[in-house]
């Protein structure tokens, strides 16, 4: 019998279904930011700064950041005098974003299916969450619809580069070196799983495309640290 692609996704190496995703990520909250911080130089605040930037939101806006993780696009959001909502599906991480931001609100909830009114947003966040969606469509189509006609909805993620020598960089990284990492810090498999999700991701022209795709209009991307991080907007068609 033949494997469904679905099946075989499923199955591909460095692949989890979404209930093991939710566990790793359960798993490893509590060397998260740590783990961000050792990946990224601690470059990862500044890219945040850029996409809260990016989302137009200021005093007053709701916000929502979507994947919040332990909260730091939602706080940075939140400094500016946002009204930010954080989500996330992993109770561990919004525990430990609670416990940082405790006048902030933060839900369990899952991207493929926001507990939230249509257009109820001004803007939508997801920061290095996106690669962890089950099915990427569908959650930008999520984020756009809780999003008011006009709002912007911000995409901050890792990319692949393509071109030496941080294309090389990129490769010895994260095929050995984040492996190792994984492999001291006990957790083995969401260190392997964490490089494979950024490959799978699609490329910056690919994730422009799918933002269309979700309903949304004027879509740009920025490139930075060497074309490592793209920081995509899109506007909500009117």
């Amino acid at each position: 019998m033949t494997m469904s692609a679905q099946q075989a996704a499923r199955t591909a190496p460095g692949t989890l279904e979404e209930t093991q995703v939710r566990a790793m990520f359960d798993r490893i909250a509590g060397i998260y930011d740590r783990l961000n911080s050792v990946m990224t130089a601690g470059l990862h605040h500044e890219w945040r700064r850029r996409a809260a930037d990016l989302s137009a939101a200021g005093h007053g806006d709701r916000v929502l950041d979507v994947a919040t993780g332990t909260g730091d696009l939602a706080i940075e959001l939140a400094s500016r005098g946002c009204d930010v909502v954080g989500c996330d599906f992993s109770e561990q991480m919004l525990t430990l974003s609670r416990a940082k931001a405790p006048q902030l609100r933060f839900d369990q909830a899952n991207a493929m299916s926001l507990p939230y009114d249509d257009a109820s947003f001004d803007a939508a966040t997801v920061g290095f969450g996106a690669r962890n969606f089950s099915d990427l469509g569908r959650g930008l189509a999520e984020m756009t619809r809780v999003v008011r006609p006009g709002g912007r909805v911000v995409v901050l993620e890792m990319t692949t580069p393509r071109r030496p020598p941080l294309s090389t960089f990129f490769g010895v990284w994260f095929d050995r070196v984040v492996p190792v990492l994984g492999r001291l810090a006990g957790n083995p498999d969401a260190y392997s799983y964490l490089p494979n999700s950024v490959k799978r991701f699609p490329g910056p022209d690919g994730l422009a495309q799918l933002m269309w795709d979700a309903g949304l209009r004027d879509v740009h991307y920025l490139l930075t640290a060497g074309g490592i991080i793209a920081i995509h907007t899109g506007e909500v068609a009117l």
